[in-house]
């Protein structure tokens, strides 16, 4: 048996997330063995991934609205992807040392049941292994699956991202200008635009903050129209980037974090472009294009080695800074890719 300090839900949240509605939990205990003739794997959490969805389950249940994920429980664990390593396994597939990524408890240790394309195991370690919680987890699927299988991009194409210095965003980036494509990104600081542009090699960036018309910045940035937007934000932003799309345009709607922490979400005022533009605007779930995991690592590990991919972490020490980090994500506090160190081995 060992202690399992555990993140729990207090109740469901409505409006923005405190770091209240988190309760950390130092007295729950596991035992540390599966038991026999059990399936099950128990892994030791080493990274934790704090990620916008996250905050869809934590509202109470809607039956009338289609769910992204399943609502947390109050008074339980919340959950996550994350990166772990195997201490007991009653799997054929999983021997105790060997990591892993997927689906854990927002805790020390968790017990989990082994379903298709839910967990992943490492086999290249050669590269960070908190990468697996980001660049080479869910956030890299989610980026390369967006990007390639929805967007179809084309060299000399134009392309924005929102929330270009996230997990996903960032990647999307450097995935077009691979392409041979213009790019980009809005974020909300100076830092981040910076980031932008000199880490990350977007050709343009600019902080939405500091713009009283979001629609002339982008005119700005693309006088000939946007071929491609990487929608990660919603509410004004997509409002503003209709009227800026090109004839055929696509857009990839990965996330709308502008809207999860209001009670009415914002309508769309410019949806009419759509048609007269033809633009195809297409909503994806990353879970949906998980079977092509091996190929994504074919394509993205040589540029990850040879330094034409980078990926920047904002990593929090300890799972007792969890709720912190995760509610800063609603916040604009991370720059980079947000993540818990639970331990180090």
């Amino acid at each position: 048996m060992a202690t399992n300090k555990q993140v729990i839900l207090r109740d469901y949240v409505t409006g923005f997330p405190k770091e209240s509605d988190l309760i950390f939990n130092d007295d729950s205990i596991v035992d540390l063995k599966v038991p026999t003739g059990s399936n099950k794997v128990l892994v030791k959490n080493l990274f934790l991934s704090c990620d916008p969805y996250m905050r869809i389950r934590m509202s109470k249940p809607d039956p009338s609205a289609a769910a992204l994920a399943l609502p947390y429980t109050p008074g339980q664990q919340i959950y996550g992807y994350g990166v772990s390593k195997v201490i007991d396994s009653g799997h054929p597939d999983y021997t105790k040392g060997d990591l892993l990524w997927g689906i854990v408890g927002w805790e020390e240790y968790s017990v989990i049941t082994l379903t298709p394309y839910s967990h992943f195991k490492i086999l290249h370690t050669d590269v960070p292994l908190s990468y697996y919680t980001g660049l080479l987890g869910m956030a890299g699927m989610t980026a390369y699956s967006g990007f390639y299988e929805i967007c179809s991009p084309k060299k000399g194409e134009t392309v924005f991202v929102s929330a270009a210095s996230g997990a996903v965003g960032q990647l999307v980036g450097q995935l077009a200008k691979i392409m041979g494509c213009y790019v980009v990104g809005s974020a909300g600081s100076n830092e981040k635009v910076d980031l932008l542009k000199n880490k990350f090699g977007f050709d343009e960036a600019f902080n939405y903050k500091e713009e009283k018309d979001l629609s002339a910045a982008l005119k700005r940035c693309f006088p000939e129209g946007i071929d491609i937007y990487f929608e990660n934000v919603g509410g004004k932003m997509l409002d503003a980037v209709l009227l800026n799309m090109n004839l055929n345009g696509r857009i990839a709607v990965c996330g709308m974090i502008s809207q999860y922490n209001l009670e009415e979400q914002e309508g769309v005022r410019n949806l009419a472009t759509v048609i007269y533009k033809r633009v195809r605007l297409q909503g994806f779930v990353v879970s949906d294009y998980y079977h092509k995991y091996s190929k994504f690592l074919e394509f993205v590990l040589p540029y990850i080695r040879e330094g034409k991919i980078t990926y920047v972490e904002d990593v929090a020490e300890g799972l007792e800074n969890g709720p912190s980090a995760l509610i800063g994500l609603f916040h604009g506090k991370n720059v980079g890719k947000q993540l818990i160190v639970v331990a180090r081995e």
